[in-house]
């Protein structure tokens, strides 16, 4: 398996042929709580909301864009507060 920071170099680039399981490894390397409660779809939560992308494969690019904008606010928000 790939390391999460390539994977999240690689969705930057190319938002096409991903897997729901490539979004749970970087939701669980960054810190994103989600979940799967016997439907077709995760929920990612990020704050203030959360994120469901259905588990059919390949993922939507579209999808797959909308959760490496709210990582990198995530991400962004935790460099504001950490200098």
């Amino acid at each position: 398996m790939a390391s999460a920071k390539k994977i999240l170099a690689s969705m930057r680039k190319n938002a096409k042929n991903w897997r729901i399981e490539d979004l749970q490894t970087l939701a669980k390397y960054y810190g994103i709580a989600y979940r799967q409660n016997g439907t077709s779809h995760v929920f990612f939560t990020f704050d203030p909301g959360y994120l469901p992308v259905p588990a059919h494969r390949p993922i939507k690019s579209v999808y797959v864009r909308q959760f490496v904008e709210l990582l990198d606010a995530k991400l962004a928000g935790r460099k504001d507060t950490q200098g």
